[in-house]
């Protein structure tokens, strides 16, 4: 509604305004690309040619519609019914996340969108009206960066979607690897006794997209080994290291003998990693 884009998509494609409107705030939710997407059509769409093509908001629709001379004929329902079944069946595979312990991350909701997508065009085709084609393959552009950016992240089995905390209170509780697909990972160590650690505590942290907060004890000895992507980095508030060893604080018993109570290994793609002390 700020500059008219989803009126003029609506009048090119024949999918409602609304519809388009609710895609960009989903992306924009789902890392931010809804608002460069956006910003990006008010700039190479050109403006509308209708004198009565304000939108509710007062903005002119910006359109690819070529003139106005000709009756426009009915929209064909194609469009509407396509991003029905692109919601449906995304909402169906979600369901299904949620009642089994499958939980595959985001590409086969991308890839089952891209393939309703796909028939919606082909079905085109052969229905009458004004066809939504145009924004059919804008849709299947955006699914298919989409696409592009996932397929790029290690996204591995059992890796998840949604913000995960895991807070062990003993070394027993404590696992060996941590990982995560998409959203914000929290993994609180700090509640774990360092007198009950006879040998190093190895642990992997394997995270896709999102924030990363990892806290240690106080008096934990730790050796970190980071692999980070996109994003800020901060160690204990940037205190120094020797080759990735950092000593606890206080006078716990083993604080600063150089054997780490923990070793921690953190792959890390798109977001900002955090490693505190409690």
């Amino acid at each position: 509604m700020v500059h008219g884009v989803a009126g003029g998509l609506a009048e090119y494609s024949g999918i409602d305004p609304l519809l388009w409107r609710v895609g960009f705030v989903a992306l924009t939710l789902a890392g931010g690309s809804g608002i460069v997407l956006y910003l990006l059509l008010c700039v190479v769409m050109p403006a509308g040619k209708r004198p009565t093509g304000d939108d509710d908001s007062g903005s002119s629709h910006r359109s690819w519609v070529r003139g106005h001379s000709a009756p426009a004929l009915p929209r064909s329902p194609v469009g509407r019914i396509t991003l029905a079944g692109v919601l449906i069946s995304v909402g169906l595979l979600a369901l299904v996340t949620q009642l089994s312990d499958w939980d595959p991350g985001p590409r086969p909701f991308l890839g089952v969108a891209l393939l309703v997508v796909g028939l919606g065009l082909v079905a085109t085709a052969f229905v009458p009206g004004r066809t939504a084609r145009g924004g059919l393959i804008a849709l299947g552009v955006v699914l298919s960066l989409a696409m592009a950016v996932a397929s790029s992240v290690p996204w591995t089995s059992g890796a998840g979607v949604g913000d995960r905390d895991y807070r062990p209170t003993s070394v027993a509780e404590v696992r060996d690897r941590y990982e995560h697909g998409a959203g914000d990972l929290t993994v609180d160590l700090s509640r774990i006794d360092v007198d009950d650690i006879d040998e190093p505590l190895r642990i992997e942290v394997d995270h896709g997209v999102g924030d990363l907060d990892v806290i240690l004890p106080r008096e934990a000895d730790v050796r970190i080994e980071l692999d980070t992507g996109v994003g800020q980095t901060q160690v204990f508030d940037g205190g120094s290291s020797d080759g990735g060893y950092y000593p606890g604080t206080g006078s716990g018993r083993g604080v600063d003998d150089d054997e780490p109570e923990f070793v921690l290994t953190v792959d890390h793609g798109v977001g900002d990693t955090e490693v505190s002390r409690a």
